[in-house]
């Protein structure tokens, strides 16, 4: 069913549109174009040059086109009014493909800078942080000091060179007791 309207008078007119596919054209103006400019198109159309100009020239009876070779001129002429238009529709395609990608890239690597600048505040951050803590090598070489300070109270200590008050109570000495 037409969604016109009743009530609505037409123009009388009816037009006839051609509904194709923008890219079903535009792959085979691809296609076409991509053909145009290989080795493959150049050696036919040469080889069909030479054999229509050596059928023309009078050694056959055919010479359908004689000596200025208008039809094959024509036919140049037609071929180069079609091949035009798809080669542009093709590179047209083409840019639009490469505008999509290269806005694809920028959003990458947009993305990619932004990843990197976090990840470096972040390294920035755990740096800071592990400078203020504390190291197993630091702590490892307090302990040390530590055990060799105790070693040297308790050799002192038997030697009977240091008094009970010396020695602190969590290392064994006597506890201060108020008087």
């Amino acid at each position: 069913m037409s969604a016109r309207r009743l009530d609505t008078p037409s123009d009388g007119r009816r037009s006839f549109t051609a509904r194709l596919d923008a890219d079903v054209i535009g792959i085979y103006a691809e296609r076409v174009a991509r053909f145009l400019g290989t080795g493959r198109y150049l050696a036919i159309q040469t080889i069909i040059v030479i054999v229509w100009i050596f059928l023309n020239i009078g050694v056959f009876a055919f010479e359908w086109d004689p000596y200025p070779f208008i039809l094959l001129n024509l036919a140049f002429s037609t071929q180069a009014a079609y091949a035009a238009p798809l080669i542009l529709l093709a590179q047209n395609r083409q840019e639009n493909r490469d505008k999509v990608s290269l806005d694809e890239d920028r959003r990458r690597a947009a993305q990619t800078k932004a990843d990197t600048e976090f990840l470096a505040r972040e390294l920035a951050a755990v740096r800071v942080a592990v400078g203020e803590t504390v190291t197993r090598d630091y702590l490892r070489r307090e302990l040390d000091d530590l055990l060799d300070e105790l070693v040297d109270r308790i050799d002192a200590r038997q030697r009977g060179s240091v008094r009970d008050d010396d020695v602190p109570p969590a290392l064994g000495g006597q506890p201060d007791l108020p008087n």
